[in-house]
């Protein structure tokens, strides 16, 4: 395995790439991540976000609360907050008296208490752990990508944008690294795609996370990409978290 001077494995992960001519656009995909086996395996054994293993607080990415990307994402999460229930969410009461938004270093974000988001159910809750919104949008026969705040259902999945001085794009979709959180990545460690714990999936990501992908590059986007992930006569570099399996 190839390694950085200082003998720590390198990153290595393949792209694929093709245009868009009628949006000026050039699409490029994190084909290494896309054709793994992640799953997310939240509540299953997730270690979550914390310096050091918290499988038992059932956490997930949730510690830190969610941030917003804009006000539509804001609006999203009070729209749905007024269709949660008492049985659904553990800190209704609390949610409704107080606020379920305060504001970090000038950026909005879910509140935490006690020590996740707000919207959090712990595990002995009976109307379920985990994710209130979540819970409530499945019961309801919906979609949580309407209900959730951006960032909760499309990690491990970024989508970046750049505009060169002609005006044309390049959008890339990759898996999402403790780096992108800037500074604040360093406060915890990124198990999700860092360790070979999610990658157990019965099928590729790129299926797995069908939905949301479609949702962030659109069906046509999709559609191209699954044609290049699927080619024949390529044999893609295994994903770097599960290396140390061979």
């Amino acid at each position: 395995m190839p390694k950085h001077s200082n003998g720590s494995p390198l990153d290595l992960h393949e792209w694929i790439s093709f245009e868009d001519s009628r949006e000026r656009r050039t699409w490029v995909f994190d084909a290494t991540f896309l054709r793994s086996n992640w799953t997310c395996i939240y509540g299953a054994g997730c270690k979550g976000v914390l310096p050091e293993d918290a499988t038992d607080l059932a956490q997930g990415c949730c510690t830190h609360g969610a941030h917003f990307v804009d006000d539509d994402d804001v609006q999203t999460v009070l729209d749905a907050l007024t269709r949660l229930k008492p049985r659904q969410w553990q800190n209704y009461k609390r949610g409704h008296s107080k606020g379920v938004l305060e504001t970090e270093d000038g950026a909005t974000k879910t509140r935490v208490v006690k020590g996740a988001c707000i919207f959090h159910n712990q595990p002995d809750f009976p109307g379920g752990a985990g994710c209130a919104l979540h819970i409530a949008a499945l019961e309801a026969g919906e979609r949580y990508i309407d209900w959730k705040p951006d960032v909760c259902w499309q990690l491990p999945l970024r989508l970046e944008h750049h505009t060169d001085d002609n005006g044309y794009v390049t959008s890339t979709l990759r898996e999402w690294k403790r780096r992108d959180w800037g500074e604040g990545g360093d406060d915890f460690h990124w198990w999700c795609t860092e360790s070979d714990d999610a990658f157990i999936g019965g099928v590729p990501t790129y299926q797995y996370l069908r939905e949301e992908i479609i949702e962030m590059v659109g069906q046509s986007a999709y559609d191209q990409m699954v044609i290049q992930l699927e080619r024949s006569h390529w044999t893609p570099l295994p994903h770097p978290a599960v290396k140390s399996r061979r």
